[in-house]
């Protein structure tokens, strides 16, 4: 059981920079800062990436923690990658390979089980095994759940409009915003506000009376922040997570071909081919400016590099509060970053197995090959959240996990296999302990919770790596360890993301720029605030600003 510590090795070829004036210099070489630098360098812009860690990647890396078994040590999936950016920067070319998730399994929690692939008639039979009632309520909850979709995917795939600016483009895009708005039928524009601002557990009681159905659909209303399912704000994130699509399927969800790692080493060579530079093991300090300009950065060594645009791929604490000085910011911008909700309550516990854990009942099958769903009720989902109300860990904790091997072989040796957990709830700081006393202590409640439902799991355990939200913090950047670089909270969204005034990706200093996951539409692996961004330096260079 240890800490995390990399051992992994960058496949593409970090050559570092080759001089001290750029045209474009990118802070942060995660996946939306390297989707920028890509954009930049492909319309001609000499482009630098800083990455402080020895490799690229930022929370979608993959990791070699025990010889032959690699790790996803965060992030694990795809799905909400936007397909334009598969096209627009030919990844297929540079080794873009998603393999489709091809099922969820979630335990019951009474000796059964639910699975859900990709047929829907077949997942309407597993329900109706259960509740025909449910069977019959379940396209219906589909169809209006689509239909909310529908409506926010627009404003998922565009940059917000300005709603508090005076120039004729804002103007414009706010007319369009109510144009689409009004085009909506009164019924589907009350299910979003209702998913936008309400709880997942009074949405699915609407539909639903099995309790095993209503925690498997809940579960990832639970993924990330600190709030449960019964709790307004909850169907927010339930809404972002089913808007992901893998070829074209809507809510499925794909495993990259070597982790997320293999994802974003894709990313990499598709800047370098493009002209972007890459330099590991390089922490920028602070943001030079001049005269309320952006000139260039500082790195921990002291070395200036030059630029007359710089683009920080932080969340928004780190990109105003620590490359900056405060008094360069208008107060307004300081104050809501202040006061930004962080809280990040996601761990991860990744396991190296010596074989394929076992459900009774499935009488040797293993229908693994995608998410494993560990939060029988929508009651358990809730209480899995409660000690992180008084800043404490779950006992009995919700986990979002996959066994990875069995969709990509290559991920750990023949016959063994790796499982990597998402663990809900774990609060960045413990109310009379700190993480590094309770690391073991809460990958025991982990993995007592997988041994309750696969009986022998402990015995298949080769070895464990917890991750815990001050780890995430530390190795990744992402402040309190919030996985969304801040809370998915309405007051934290669209035109309020990072702030009211500030959500265009610019900032208050010329030529300084934000690409990261706390800008509009938000975390996971998604890529689109790296594309937006590329897309208002570019204009905003177009026309001489």
């Amino acid at each position: 059981m240890t800490d995390p510590s990399p051992t992994s090795t960058p496949t593409f070829s970090p050559t570092g920079r080759t001089a001290t004036s750029y045209d474009a210099i990118v802070v942060g070489g995660g996946h939306n800062g390297l989707t920028n630098a890509a954009y930049l360098a492909k319309a001609g812009l000499r482009t630098l990436v800083l990455e402080q860690r020895h490799l690229v990647g930022g929370a979608a890396i993959t990791e070699e923690l025990r010889p032959g078994f690699s790790f996803t040590t965060f992030s694990y999936a795809l799905s909400l990658l936007r397909p334009e950016i598969i096209h627009e920067l030919d990844l297929v070319e540079h080794g873009f390979m998603p393999l489709m998730m091809p099922g969820d399994f979630h335990p019951t929690g009474d000796g059964g089980y639910l699975l859900f692939g990709d047929d829907e008639e077949q997942n309407v039979q597993m329900i109706r095994r259960h509740s025909r009632h449910d069977a019959d309520a379940y396209t219906r909850y589909n169809y209006d759940v689509d239909r909310v979709i529908q409506t926010v995917r627009p404003l998922f795939d565009n940059p917000p409009p300005n709603i508090f600016g005076s120039d004729p483009e804002d103007q414009a895009d706010v007319a369009w915003l109510l144009k689409h708005l009004g085009s909506v039928d009164r019924r589907t524009i009350h299910d979003t506000v209702r998913m936008l601002t309400g709880s997942a557990a009074d949405l699915l009681d609407d539909y639903f009376e099995y309790e095993p159905l209503k925690g498997y659909l809940a579960s990832s209303s639970n993924i990330g922040h600190q709030i449960g399912p019964m709790a307004g704000g909850s169907g927010l994130v339930l809404l972002y997570h089913k808007m992901g699509e893998h070829d074209g399927h809507l809510g499925a969800w794909a495993f990259h071909k070597g982790g997320n790692g293999g994802f974003t080493q894709v990313l990499a060579r598709a800047a370098q081919a493009y002209g972007a530079e890459i330099e590991l093991e390089a922490r920028v300090s602070s943001l030079l400016t001049r005269d309320g300009r952006a000139t260039g950065v500082v790195l921990a060594d002291g070395t200036e590099l030059t630029a007359p645009v710089v683009v920080s791929a932080l969340d928004a604490r780190r990109t105003f509060l620590e490359l900056v000085d405060p008094r360069e910011l208008p107060d307004d911008l300081v104050d809501d970053v202040r006061r930004t909700r962080y809280r990040g309550t996601s761990a991860k516990v990744n396991f190296a197995l010596d074989g394929m854990p076992e459900f009774p009942g499935l009488a040797g099958a293993a229908p693994f090959g995608g998410f494993i769903n560990i939060g029988p009720t929508l009651e358990y989902l809730e209480r899995a959240y409660d000690a992180a109300k008084y800043g404490w860990y779950s006992d009995r904790p919700f986990i979002d996990g996959a066994l990875q091997s069995v969709i990509d072989p290559d991920m750990a040796p023949p016959g063994k296999h790796v499982l990597s957990c998402f663990v809900q709830h774990a609060p960045y700081q413990l109310r009379e302990s700190d993480w590094e006393t309770e690391r073991d202590a809460f990958g025991d409640k982990a993995q007592a919770v997988l041994e309750e439902h696969f009986p022998g799991f402990g015995d298949l355990v080769l070895q464990r790596e917890v991750v815990t939200p001050p780890d995430i913090e530390r190795l990744t950047g992402l402040s309190e360890g919030n996985i969304f670089a801040g809370e998915f909270l309405a007051p934290q969204m669209y035109f309020f993301r990072p702030s009211p005034g500030w959500s265009r990706y610019a900032t208050p200093i010329e030529g300084y720029y934000q690409c990261g996951s706390g800008t509009h539409p938000g975390g996971c692996v998604i890529g689109s605030p790296g594309r937006f961004a590329s897309q208002r330096i570019l204009r905003d260079r177009t026309r001489g600003r």
